[in-house]
């Protein structure tokens, strides 16, 4: 069983109930949650929108490969409303984000996937929520 620690990100709709959705699919589809951090209500980064976002971090315990963990919130992703993926450093508003930000203590860089996330430290909408629930553990 591997450890997976995944970012997610709403700032369109009811975006606590985009996260805990999200959280369910990943749950059904993924692997067990184990845990989940608290919500934190955040500015957008990278682009300019009236949108603030709310962001979690959840804990997985998932037999998935990496890739497959992140085809499968990609497809979690479209089911709940996402149309389009940032490309080149373009973002934009969405109704859910999952990123996956560590796996176990693997380090891979692909077309697809590059692990551990690259910008976590410098998102503290990323770091504040992952520190919890490590510091937890």
């Amino acid at each position: 069983m591997s450890r997976l620690y995944l970012g997610l990100g709403s700032n369109l709709g009811n975006r606590e109930a985009n996260i805990r959705q999200a959280i369910d699919l990943i749950g059904e589809r993924v692997g067990k949650v184990v845990r989940t951090s608290s919500f934190i209500e955040t500015e957008p980064w990278g682009f300019n929108s009236e949108h603030r976002f709310i962001n979690a971090v959840c804990l997985v315990e998932t037999e998935l490969q990496p890739l497959e963990c992140l085809h499968e919130t990609q497809r979690i992703e479209r089911q709940l409303g996402r149309k389009r993926k940032s490309r080149k450093g373009i973002y934009h508003d969405r109704p859910i984000d999952i990123d996956l930000l560590l796996y176990d203590d693997v380090h891979l860089e692909s077309r697809e996937l590059t692990l551990p996330h690259p910008h976590i430290e410098e998102r503290d909408f990323v770091r504040i929520p992952l520190e919890e629930i490590m510091l937890a553990l």
